[in-house]
């Protein structure tokens, strides 16, 4: 019984990603370095999706681990109350590429393909495996305007809804 209710689980995951599409086209950052990445990042804009539906102030903190996965741990306000979620992120084919997938509940993984990084790893864009899921994230919770207009630009070219993106309260675009 166990293993039927593990395998209609599977088989409904992998339903809902029937017909949508991918964005394996879309290279992931080279030259990549996971130390830099960790620490603290601010959520600047994503596109809406079902577990974030209502949050702001969303923050991600990444942490390498000596077993070299990275911990993760999201973290944001829900009608006045702060909610966080701890997962493990790990990487995907060559490590020199922001190519990972992370899990927040064991067994089911997701892709977390960086496909922008600034050369000082202050701002970057990530993506999942379908045109459903994006994140524009940032050290600080301001960006320019023109550094938003730019990552918007670059969006639009790999065929992502920019006009779907929603903004959460506490990031500024000056």
């Amino acid at each position: 019984m166990k293993f039927f209710l593990l395998f209609l689980v599977g088989a409904v995951v992998l339903c809902f990603g029937c017909g949508r599409r991918v964005t394996t086209e879309i290279p992931a950052v080279k030259e990549f370095d996971i130390s830099r990445y960790c620490g603290k990042w601010y959520e600047i804009a994503r596109l809406p999706n079902w577990f974030q539906k209502g949050m702001t102030g969303v923050t991600a903190h990444y942490s390498l681990r000596p077993d070299g996965m990275v911990d993760v741990v999201n973290s944001g306000m829900k009608n006045g109350k702060k909610h966080s979620i701890s997962g493990v992120a790990r990487m995907v084919g060559d490590p020199k590429e922001g190519e990972l997938e992370v899990s927040f509940q064991w067994p089911f993984w997701s892709s977390y393909r960086i496909i922008r990084l600034e050369n000082d790893y202050t701002m970057a864009v990530v993506c999942g495996k379908s045109y459903d899921y994006l994140w524009i994230l940032a050290r600080n919770p301001e960006i320019s305007l023109a550094d938003m207009n730019e990552i918007l630009e670059s969006l639009r070219q790999h065929g992502f809804d920019t006009s779907k993106l929603e903004f959460p309260r506490h990031c500024k675009v000056q």
